[in-house]
């Protein structure tokens, strides 16, 4: 018998997160052997009257790509998928690698050139701007290991998390959204972090289940030289295949001047990828109410109920400070007291203490009103 959460899921993802109309293309991807949920999309795509296509890859069959491509071949590749993406209107990524880890050989420079050559292009240029889209992760016993959980409660809260009423959020990110598009000066503190910058003329996007499931932030971009101080980020993060924890950066008008980790010579050579490496992307403010908990999870984590994300590499367009980069790596600091507590202020007044907002207005964004 099929999983009616499934059923759910793919009439969420096809019918609210990317809108498919009759007639249109959309390509479901797949990273993993998991066949229940993609075959519920390609029935409910059918049912709007689209065009499913589906493309199944493996992690371990990529590393040996990556492990012997050549700068020629990663670049025909990315012609190739460039021009089917070029095709679509619609856009369904589902990631469910049985290990996190299987990148974490492939040497820096081959990762430098597939991420310029072929990410950029073909993801950061054409699917996020030229299509509807909508990226998630697929539950497995992978999953539940880096939540510490078994896999059935891991499942249970996957589908809790992936299923919340996300049109209810959305209309819960109004106030949020046009405070953020008021506001010049953002401070940041909390232990071992102390930071200053200007989000002054740059528009601010709510995130409610259109583009990542599961969801629940919304983003701006600092201005670009802006930026001064230090951040502490407390949540481990997996890059590349490499975890990284305990990662600080120092910046100096907008540039990471100083960066450590558990790895200093490997988060250097990311930062280093280009110019604008070491300037941030994006600033984000998380508040899922089902997700308490990083699980070096890049879409689980960076929505963590009391969290922010402060982002090195490109920015978004539709929340553009003119940064642009290979690389986009959402680091995540999580402000409730269970994590060291923190605070932010916009233009000098606290809007969120160790994690709950304490403005009337941003209220129904704390947990007790989103669930």
């Amino acid at each position: 018998m099929k999983d009616p959460r499934i059923q759910k899921l793919a009439q969420n993802l096809v019918g609210y997160s990317v809108d498919v109309q009759p007639g249109e293309n959309v390509l479901i991807e797949m990273t993993g052997s998991e066949r229940d949920l993609i075959n519920a999309i390609v029935e409910e795509v059918a049912k709007k009257g689209g065009h499913p296509f589906v493309q199944l890859t493996d992690k371990t069959t990529q590393r040996a790509m990556l492990m012997n491509a050549t700068e020629e071949q990663i670049k025909t590749w990315a012609a190739f998928d460039l021009n089917r993406m070029k095709q679509m209107q619609a856009y369904i990524g589902i990631r469910a690698g049985e290990n996190v880890n299987d990148l974490a050989d492939v040497p820096e420079d081959k990762m430098k050139l597939y991420n310029s050559l072929y990410n950029h292009p073909v993801h950061s240029e054409r699917r996020v701007k030229h299509t509807k889209w909508v990226v998630l992760r697929y539950p497995n016993a992978s999953m539940a290991q880096l939540a510490n959980t078994s896999t059935e409660a891991f499942e249970d809260f996957y589908f809790d998390v992936c299923n919340l009423d996300y049109a209810k959020m959305d209309r819960a990110q109004d106030a949020l959204a046009d405070l953020m598009k008021r506001t010049d000066k953002v401070r940041i503190t909390g232990p071992g972090t102390d930071l200053q910058f200007s989000i002054k003329g740059i528009d601010a996007i709510k995130c409610s289940g259109q583009a990542n499931i599961p969801d629940g932030e919304v983003y701006t971009a600092p201005v670009r030289d802006s930026v001064n101080g230090t951040i502490s980020y407390n949540a481990a993060s997996l890059y590349n295949g490499v975890t990284f924890e305990n990662v600080v950066f120092r910046f100096e008008n907008g540039k990471i001047v100083e960066a450590t980790s558990n790895n200093n010579v490997r988060i250097n050579e990311i930062l280093d990828s280009d110019e604008g490496a070491r300037y941030i992307g994006e600033f984000a403010i998380g508040f899922n109410p089902y997700i308490l908990h990083p699980m070096k999870d890049t879409l689980f984590d960076e929505k963590i109920a009391g969290s922010l994300h402060f982002t090195p590499g490109q920015a978004y367009e539709v929340a553009d400070n003119g940064n642009r980069s290979s690389i986009h790596w959402d680091l995540v600091l999580i402000q409730r007291p269970d994590y060291g507590g923190g605070e932010i202020y916009f233009d000098d007044v606290l809007i969120r203490k160790d994690g709950i907002f304490v403005l009337p207005e941003l209220e129904p964004l704390n947990p007790e009103n989103l669930k």
